[in-house]
């Protein structure tokens, strides 16, 4: 299932707009506070996809019955560009547990490259919702390998990917790879070209770059 955001017109067009600015992103803090709030918007929405119960709550003069999120929550982040993002998640779903992934790409030769995981830091996701995030999906072959890594950690009743960026192979990517059935895609926009090193155009450049400088 896939779920665009910018698809409707609310603020959160504005907060990616100012990601996407050169101007904007020369503020690394705002930057980074802009990835929060996206991800502070992908968890409103994506608390519209779970199950509630009806439950009593005890107020000062009587009781109010109200429906509330009973899902256990695993918030998953692509280090180190995510790690805003998962914040804005966090902030939302703050008793969640999480889980994060250190990976980046491997040039070789003709500007191919492989995905490279050094560590994951997860709990069991047996039977839980699974929110894993990344500012941008490009092709999508990052994405795929993250979620298959957490697999080995138990088997979620559902995964969420959250990616404010996303290209359209990778759109395509993911929903051919991984299983519709438990996977829901949410991008806040779909550009449609890939650099020949496979960076997103016209995306917004390095994500992790901005929001933490440049890396050797």
């Amino acid at each position: 299932m896939l779920r665009e955001l910018n698809k409707t017109n609310s603020v959160f067009n504005k907060f990616l707009s100012e990601m996407r600015d050169v101007q904007s992103q020369k503020d690394s803090m705002r930057f980074r506070r802009n990835l929060e709030r996206l991800g502070e918007i992908f968890a409103y929405e994506i608390s519209k996809e779970l199950h509630y119960e009806l439950k009593s709550v005890q107020t000062p003069l009587g009781i109010a019955d109200m429906y509330l999120p009973t899902a256990k929550i695993v918030l998953g982040a692509i280090l180190r560009a995510g790690l805003p993002l998962h914040q804005g998640l966090l902030n939302y779903f703050d008793a969640a547990e999480n889980a994060f992934i250190s990976a980046y790409r491997k040039y070789g030769k003709d500007n191919k490259f492989t995905i490279q995981f050094e560590s994951i830091s997860c709990p069991t996701i047996e039977g839980k919702v699974l929110i894993l995030c990344d500012p941008m999906m490009a092709t999508g072959a990052s994405m795929e390998l993250a979620y298959n890594a957490l697999l080995t950690r138990g088997r979620p009743a559902h995964t969420h990917i959250a990616a404010p960026i996303a290209s359209r192979d990778g759109v395509e990517y993911i929903l051919r790879h991984l299983p519709a059935d438990d996977v829901t895609l949410w991008t806040g926009a779909i550009d449609e070209e890939l650099t020949i090193k496979s960076y997103i155009i016209p995306g917004l450049g390095d994500a992790g770059d901005l929001a933490y400088g440049s890396k050797l």
